[in-house]
């Protein structure tokens, strides 16, 4: 058996999880070595009960790694570990870093210097403008937008750093055969279509559940440069990114809201509690000034150009003054749906366009 077939069958087992395995590890040495030691064997290593030794002793029972190998090569799926030059340097500082990553698309050297955008799933439409701001100039300026692939904040995050041409990881709380949230395959495509990565620690059919979603919190934490926190409630998941992030000794940034409005509420505790306070992406930069490729410009993807490239020239042509609804641009430029989406965004970013609730669009 290969190091990276055991390291899976580890991966598909039930009640092990990382740190046991890290233990393991410290006392067999290789993956294979733990799944042929004996149940007794087991049971002598720190944290290892019967019933985890029976499983480890068992683990053909529960894996197939060979399937799932196969079937991930056959998705376009690579799967990474911790020995590979893929695998993100940042997760390995982790306390508890993933054994292996399942990664759909393409991981880059640079995705070490990622900015991590979260927020809630009930996102206003001003959470929503906020967040294609930030996360425009963001990745324009050479960030890896890296968030969760949730609905709300995290698509707006992912949807603009696709827009500016830049790079995005999507960190996902399932299997990359079970991607959720479902309406956000075309979008995932996206992203791994040239733009990044769609990126998971669970194996391929992993359903998500409660227990999945701050286990990918924890990779989007540690994972990040600094983590930039949009819109939430005061019980969002996003503020354990935040909190996570902070003790890992991460910067943490926060958009504030109107005071009277309960999903700018987590965001306002954040403030309060000693993140950074925000309202432009030039802040992050200074802040996060030692990124040798960074564009500390943002005036040139942010303010409008004397002469369009030919899509966004196409699109403004069909935009007026009255306002008017994604589908009626699409129809009136006949260009892709993907194509009109991305290009109203970098219209919005120039601030040509401006989006109103609805996804709806006029001139400024």
């Amino acid at each position: 058996m290969t190091s990276i077939e055991a390291l899976v069958s580890l991966n598909l087992l039930p009640k092990i999880g990382p740190v046991r395995v890290r233990r393991l590890l410290e006392c067999f040495g290789e993956p294979a070595a733990i799944l042929g030691a004996s149940k007794d064997q087991l049971m002598r290593v720190d944290g290892i009960g019967e019933e985890t030794a029976g499983i480890l002793h068992r683990w053909q029972d529960h894996a197939d790694p060979i399937k799932e190998l196969t079937e991930a090569k056959e998705r376009g799926i690579s799967v990474i570990t911790q020995d590979d030059a893929d695998y993100p340097a940042p997760l390995r500082e982790a306390y508890d870093p993933p054994l292996l990553l399942y990664v759909w698309g393409k991981l880059e050297e640079r995705d070490k210097h990622a900015i991590g955008v979260v927020g809630s799933r009930r996102a206003t439409a001003y959470g929503r403008n906020a967040t294609k701001k930030f996360s425009f100039q963001l990745a324009s300026a050479g960030f890896t937008i890296i968030s969760g692939l949730a609905r709300g904040i995290d698509t707006s995050a992912h949807e603009a750093a696709v827009a500016a041409g830049g790079r995005t990881v999507a960190v996902i709380g399932s299997g990359l055969a079970q991607l959720y949230p479902p309406e956000n395959l075309g979008l995932a495509e996206r992203i791994a279509d040239g733009h990044g990565a769609v990126v998971s620690e669970f194996p391929l059919h992993t359903a998500p559940d409660k227990q999945t979603f701050p286990m990918r919190n924890r990779i989007v934490a540690a994972w990040s440069r600094a983590v930039l926190v949009v819109e939430c409630p005061a019980w969002s998941g996003s503020l354990i990114t935040a909190n996570l992030a902070s003790d890992y000794g991460k910067p943490v940034f926060a958009v504030p809201g109107p005071i009277d409005t309960p999903s700018s509420m987590g965001c306002h505790q954040l403030i309060r509690d000693g993140a950074t306070l925000v309202f432009d992406g030039s802040q992050l930069l200074d802040e996060l000034s030692d990124l040798p490729f960074a564009n500390k410009s943002l005036s040139e993807k942010s303010a409008g150009d004397a002469e369009l490239p030919e899509e966004e020239a196409k699109v403004l042509a069909v935009v007026g003054r009255d306002e008017m609804t994604v589908d009626r641009i699409i129809d009136a430029c006949g260009l892709p749906a993907p194509v009109v989406t991305a290009t109203l965004m970098k219209l919005e970013m120039r601030r040509l366009v401006r989006c109103l609730p609805g996804f709806r669009y006029s001139l400024r």
